[in-house]
């Protein structure tokens, strides 16, 4: 794969075999962050654990303190009092099977996430194959399912983020944008970091993290040393 003049520059910042500290990480993603948008900050975990067994998964959902920088459509499955409150909240659409038929038969997506109240379940699990591949299907680990759809959406507009377990053991998250600057950034990082660390499953077992990855939009990824996660994560079911 041929890469562009930019990513070629930004790798030469890089030394592929390192493992950094994750302040120099950032640091170094900001500095590779050369794109005319403001790039995302994606976080890439290994886990040791497998997602085949039920009792090895790892999902939840954490609010990082500075949001994500990107601007959140959300759209809530609810009716009566807590549609209203939905909506007072701020959510861009709200309703019911109106917009399951909408999402069914004209493929519209223009949303981020998914919310719903639990008695708007029936209608919401039938858009499961739509919804599911695309990682959008409300769920209680993540806070997405809930009887307080207002608090919900509040959340997501603060930069809620749900964090789940590929096919490959590896759990993708973005941490915020490139003109956060290294301090917020880092701040996202740590909420997102000790979150996944709390969620380590009883049945896991030897090293919980087994690699970690920064990477902007458009740069080459930063490996960061998985030691310092290593007391973190066995101290954390004490």
């Amino acid at each position: 794969m041929k890469h562009g003049k930019k990513y070629v520059e930004s790798r030469k910042l890089i030394d592929s075999a390192a493992l950094y500290d994750i302040t120099e990480a950032i640091e170094l993603c900001t500095k590779t962050g050369k794109a005319k948008f403001d790039e995302t900050v994606e976080v890439h975990v290994r886990l040791g654990v497998d997602s085949r067994h039920a009792d090895q998964q790892v999902r939840g959902a954490v609010v990082l303190p500075n949001g994500t920088g990107k601007k959140v459509r959300v759209m809530v499955f609810a009716k009566n009092d807590a549609a209203k409150a939905a909506e007072a909240a701020g959510a861009e659409y709200v309703g019911g099977e109106e917009y399951m038929q909408k999402i069914m038969n004209e493929n519209w997506m223009d949303f981020d996430v998914v919310i719903a109240t639990p008695d708007m379940m029936g209608i919401v699990g039938r858009l499961g194959k739509i919804l599911g591949p695309r990682g959008l299907m409300p769920n209680p680990k993540a806070g997405t399912v809930t009887p307080d759809a207002a608090k919900a959406v509040t959340e997501a507009k603060a930069g809620k983020i749900e964090y789940r377990l590929d096919k490959t053991n590896i759990i993708h998250c973005p941490v915020g944008k490139v003109s956060f600057g290294v301090e917020k950034l880092q701040e996202n990082f740590d909420t997102l970091m000790g979150a996944i660390i709390k969620a380590k499953p009883a049945a896991s077992k030897g090293q919980y993290i087994r690699s970690c990855t920064l990477a902007t939009t458009m740069g080459p990824g930063v490996k960061i040393n998985p030691a310092r996660f290593v007391v973190t994560s066995t101290s954390a079911k004490e």
